[in-house]
C-alpha cells in the first residue's frame, strides 16, 4: 500500500512539473507581434520648433515580462518611423524610446507604452511615440 501511495505522489509531481514547464513565459517563441511608429518634435537651442517627422534609425526597447529593468530586444526604426517586434507569446510587455529632455539630470527621459497579448496571432498596435529632438 505504501508502495501504491508514493507512485501516486511521484506520478502526481511529475505531472505537475510537465504542467507547468509548458506554459511560456513573455518573449520570443509565439506568433504575435507590436508595431508602431516614431515621431520627432525637432526644437533648435532657443525651444522653438523647427521640424516635425517620422524617426528614422532610431532605438525602440522591448521588456518581457513586468519584473526586469533591462531591455530584452531592440529594434531600430525604418525609413518612416516605423518598428515592429515579432513572434511574442502571451503576456505583458513594456516597449520605450528615449527622447531629449531639457529638465532631466541625464538629458534624455523614457517614454515608456505597456500592453498585454492575451491570445495568439495578436498584432497589437501602439500609439505613436512622439520624442523630443
Amino acid at each position: 500500500m505504501k508502495k501504491a501511495i508514493s507512485y501516486c505522489t511521484l506520478f502526481v509531481s511529475l505531472i505537475a512539473l510537465v504542467l507547468s514547464g509548458c506554459s511560456k513565459p513573455e518573449g520570443e517563441g509565439g506568433t504575435s507581434t507590436v508595431s508602431g511608429k516614431v515621431y520627432a518634435m525637432d526644437y533648435n537651442n532657443s525651444g522653438s520648433l523647427v521640424g516635425e517627422y517620422y524617426l528614422e534609425d532610431e532605438d525602440v526597447f522591448i521588456i518581457y515580462g513586468d519584473g526586469d529593468n533591462y531591455y530584452d530586444d531592440d529594434y531600430k526604426t525604418s525609413f518612416d518611423g516605423s518598428f515592429r517586434f515579432q513572434y511574442l507569446s502571451k503576456g505583458t510587455y513594456t516597449v520605450f524610446v528615449y527622447s531629449d529632455c531639457i529638465s532631466c539630470p541625464s538629458g534624455v527621459e523614457a517614454i515608456i507604452q505597456t500592453f498585454e497579448i492575451t491570445s495568439n496571432n495578436s498584432d497589437v498596435v501602439l500609439e505613436e511615440f512622439v520624442v523630443r529632438k
